[in-house]
């Protein structure tokens, strides 16, 4: 019996007899596990296995063991190629080849489908080449926070980030509304890999005050980040629109919001690095998420080594700046100019100063005047945010605890 035909004979039969030995034998678990996320009657992009454009760096990190594999796609000199990765002893990435008839192989026979070659290597427990030894022994389907393009409905754009337009959208499956990050296509992977490092890092975090990740879309271009429409929009924006009607309590239930939020990452080694209204987003009720982890690290320190570029210079701690050393603290120093943006009400930092002569002035000594809302207690937890060594700085936990007993009073 051909590949092709056991195939057609399983779909139609909804009594298969999986006793029966067919020749070669093929194992009962084996052909459960990949038909039930087969079917050759449908698009590669539906099948589970198949994980669109995640660049290769998330794809080594979802094979871990010995035989795991996928199907991908990859863009190259504008083309696009179908590639197998397969964890073996290390890991391994096949391009699927084209005949000329229009089949697709590897070493071995070529088949009409790239479901029915993935098939063909998965049952016959065959190397892909000789030369790697690499079998496939578990498909590794997709995750459920990757989701369908197709069920990304883009509506109105809302703003541009980094790496792309920010689009408000709907989904279908729900009809949710929602927000989405889009990656332009013409980015080389480093920035695509830079781009979903941010929904990596929000799919772990659950909080009311961090912007509630829903899922990516890498099956086809543009990928796409969905997350949780806030609908206040940025908070920067906000202040500065209601300036005249904002008053001290609101002012200090911002700052609450905030640290809630960011004493949360800190209890989960996340640095943000870019911490600033501009980063923050107002929800129902005035609420405060924190958003835009596009420079977060998940580490208890890290250290710069690719040079300084984009750092937001009048938001960042002196010795990630000098020395390029990045710890929660910086994220406290960080958290006193959102402090200060909060309390003028979306003044800009150091106004007046370019970047250079803001930082000379700091490692200098100089710090900020209250801004005119400002109660004293709210300006010594600023100044205790900027002292010079990071040590001597408050943790979040501690922030918290003084911004909510002010809120309370």
């Amino acid at each position: 019996m051909s590949l092709a035909s056991f195939i057609s004979e399983f779909s139609n039969c909804s009594s298969f007899d999986f006793n029966a030995r067919p020749k070669p034998p093929i194992r009962r678990k084996r052909i459960r596990s990949l038909l039930m996320t087969l079917s050759t009657n449908r698009p590669l992009y539906e099948e589970e296995w198949f994980h669109g454009v995640l660049p290769r760096e998330e794809v080594v990190r979802l094979l871990k063991n010995e035989g795991d594999f996928l199907v991908r796609e990859t863009i190259r000199n504008d083309e696009s190629q179908i590639v197998l990765s397969v964890c073996w002893n290390g890991h391994k990435h096949f391009i699927v080849q084209t005949t000329i008839d229009g089949h697709y192989r590897f070493e071995g026979p070529a088949f009409p489908s790239i479901q029915e070659l993935i098939m063909h290597q998965h049952l016959s427990e065959l190397p892909v080449t000789g030369r790697s030894g690499a079998v496939l022994k578990r498909p590794v389907t997709r995750e459920i926070w990757e989701l369908s393009n197709d069920d990304v409905v883009l509506l109105d754009k809302i703003g541009r980030g980094n790496f792309g337009d920010v689009y408000k959208a709907r989904l279908k499956s729900n009809k949710n509304e929602v927000a989405v990050k889009t990656c332009r296509m013409t980015l080389p992977d480093e920035q695509k890999r830079k781009f979903l490092q941010e929904g990596r890092i929000l799919k772990q975090y659950d909080h009311p005050n961090i912007v509630k990740l829903i899922g990516i879309c890498v099956q086809k271009q543009p990928i796409m980040i969905v997350m949780e429409l806030v609908p206040g929009g940025s908070l920067l924006s906000f202040l500065r629109k209601n300036s005249a009607t904002l008053n001290t309590k609101q002012l200090i239930g911002m700052c609450r919001d905030a640290a809630a939020g960011m004493r949360y990452l800190e209890s989960k080694n996340c640095i943000h690095r870019d911490l600033a209204a501009r980063n923050c987003l107002i929800g129902y009720e005035n609420i405060v998420k924190i958003s835009d982890f596009g420079m977060s690290r998940e580490e208890e320190e890290y250290i710069v080594s690719d040079g300084m570029k984009q750092i937001p210079i009048k938001w960042t701690a002196p010795e990630a700046l000098n020395f390029g050393k990045y710890t929660s603290l910086c994220d406290v120093w960080s958290y006193g100019i959102l402090m200060f943006e909060i309390f003028s009400k979306g003044d800009t930092p150091y106004a007046g100063m370019s970047n250079s002569r803001a930082r000379e002035r700091i490692d200098a000594g100089y710090r900020m005047q209250a801004p005119e809302c400002a109660t004293p207690e709210i300006y010594r937890l600023m100044l205790k945010c900027w002292e010079y060594e990071p040590e001597s700085r408050p943790h979040f936990d501690e922030i918290h605890t003084i911004v909510d007993s002010l809120a309370n009073s």
